[in-house]
């Protein structure tokens, strides 16, 4: 499932990139086994020391199996409750998705929680297992997704064969470098490192906030440990039953209609964009110039593959909408692919490790499951969804054809069951392309006890708390009071919300003339969200 990664994470990007420093050790709590303390000091980060964090390490064994063998270094971060003892409910873990996705920031998402909610909580971050800061991290070929990349769509026997070398290629060298950790980088390895982290700190029971994959992390641990869950909240809900091949090619029909709606919003604007006045006349445009460009890239780089890319955006989030219109517009009008290329290179860094969330998410992707050993399973289905969707079907394809060849060796995903967990927050907005609303509907089938919230007609993926107060609201209650909406008795949602609202361009126009072509600190937030 291609670039799992939720919207709200990217709210910690105020404060990412924090390491940890070591510090007095903490002392273990007493009946707990398997306990290996956290030393926590300083974070490196200055937005996580601003917000009183601290930082450390938790080690764990690399195989469970063997745990007196090598070990792995999870970075965690903590920002603690700030209410009267007497009110403390508890940790709450936090994943943003990916697979792949750093987490260590993001236990300033606390402070995002209407009502001051999210203060009766010791937040808590962490790089998964490979991730960001954790040790060791993989990472296998950072160019690999840069520029001078075959396109995407195979129409010759000598592109696919490319295409089949390179996704080798890029499995050889994540062998070459991983070793034995890609044997273990499955959803359960992760499962049991926050089950060690439950015990490091301390808690009889977690509350757990999953994003996009960090869903079915939730559902797993949830499975596995529901003793030991308190409180869940999970936006933007894998289908446990699609795990990994089919969810990719559910995803790329859903894609492809979010882009027909992005296109039909071009058009509604375009007196400000000059595209085209019908979705379908900008879709005729877009499909022209990506003709153009695998003939004659933009600067010399910026082919299909990148404008692909770079669009894929506009179909995860109404955020961002505007800056890909505009870069668009730019290279289409005025011929200048600069605000394209800067939209790219924001997206696809190709500094020494910036590949280390794909190389996780294949790690995962690709050993969670059995993916068809077969090619010819792969070209058949994507030739036949592509024909009806062709947005991004094959450049989904090539994200994961790695798995083909990959180094790990397959396992089976666990039966998700959450009959036995407690109540349990799901959220979603209905056109969520990345993880389709059918999956929050398993989920919620799957957990009696949960109820579902929807942005009715939205597009963005993972998107709470970010300023709908009809959904965070209700989240804000939720993790008060530990109620949730009453289910009603059909398969839907249970709580319809308007979704985030699509952008007006007009208006930010006019905002950015008033201030002297500054945004708002919340606008500068919602365009990094996008990229």
């Amino acid at each position: 499932m291609k670039r799992l990664l939720a919207t709200a994470a990217t709210i910690a990007l105020v404060v990412c990139g924090a390491a940890a420093a070591s510090g007095a050790e903490a002392e273990p709590p007493r009946g707990q086994p398997g306990y290996t303390p956290i030393s926590w000091g300083k974070c490196e980060n200055a937005g996580l020391r601003s917000r009183q964090a601290e930082c450390g390490f938790l080690t764990v064994p690399m195989d469970y199996a063997a745990p007196a063998g090598e070990t792995v270094k999870l970075a965690v971060s903590r920002i603690k409750h700030s209410v009267p003892d007497r009110k403390y409910q508890g940790v709450m873990l936090v994943n943003p998705g990916g697979p792949g996705g750093s987490g260590l920031a993001l236990s300033a998402l606390g402070e995002n929680v209407p009502d001051q909610a999210g203060s009766a909580y010791d937040w808590i971050g962490f790089d998964p297992r490979g991730v960001g800061d954790s040790v060791p991290k993989l990472a296998c070929d950072s160019k690999y997704q840069g520029y001078n990349r075959p396109a995407y769509v195979p129409t010759t026997a000598a592109l696919e064969k490319t295409w089949l070398a390179r996704t080798r290629g890029y499995a050889a060298a994540c062998a070459k470098n991983g070793g034995a950790l890609l044997q273990h980088l499955r959803t359960t390895d992760t499962v049991r490192d926050m089950e060690r982290l439950r015990i490091a700190l301390g808690e009889e029971k977690i509350n757990f906030y999953g994003f996009s994959y960090g869903t079915y992390l939730g559902q797993v641990y949830a499975t596995l440990h529901p003793e030991r869950v308190r409180r869940m909240v999970l936006d933007g809900s894998v289908n446990p039953g699609r795990v990994w091949y089919d969810a990719n090619l559910d995803q790329d029909l859903a894609f492809d209609r979010n882009i027909k709606i992005y296109f039909a919003w071009l058009a509604e604007h375009d007196k400000i964009y000059h595209l085209g006045r019908t979705g379908r006349a900008v879709e005729k445009l877009f499909y022209a110039e990506q003709a153009k460009l695998a003939r004659k890239p933009a600067g010399g780089v910026l082919g299909p593959d990148e404008l692909t890319d770079v669009f894929l955006q506009a179909g995860y989030y109404v955020f961002g909408w505007e800056s890909v219109a505009s870069a668009f517009a730019s290279w289409v009008n005025d011929k200048d692919p600069a605000a394209l290329r800067k939209l790219f290179d924001t997206g696809s860094p190709q500094e020494p490790g910036s590949d280390n969330s794909y190389a996780i998410y294949l790690g995962v992707q690709c050993t969670d499951a059995q993916w068809p050993a077969s090619w010819k399973k792969w070209q058949t289905d994507n030739w036949r969804v592509h024909r009806s969707a062709p947005f991004e079907t094959w450049g989904n394809a090539w994200y994961n054809a790695p798995c083909l060849s990959w180094a790990g060796k397959p396992g089976k995903p666990v039966k998700v069951d959450g009959t036995r967990t407690p109540p349990v927050l799901l959220i979603s907005e209905t056109l969520d392309a990345a993880t389709p609303f059918s999956g929050s509907l398993e989920v919620r089938k799957r957990f009696p006890r949960s109820a579902l919230v929807e942005g009715v007609g939205g597009t963005t993926h993972a998107g709470s708390l970010f300023g709908n107060a009809c959904v965070d609201d209700t989240i804000a209650a939720y993790l008060t009071t530990g109620e949730v909406p009453k289910r009603v008795k059909a398969n839907r949602s249970d709580k319809r919300c308007k979704p985030l609202p699509k952008p007006d361009p007009s208006a930010t126009k006019a905002k950015r003339a008033e201030s002297g072509g500054n945004l708002s600190r919340l606008d500068l937030q919602k365009l990094i969200a996008a990229h």
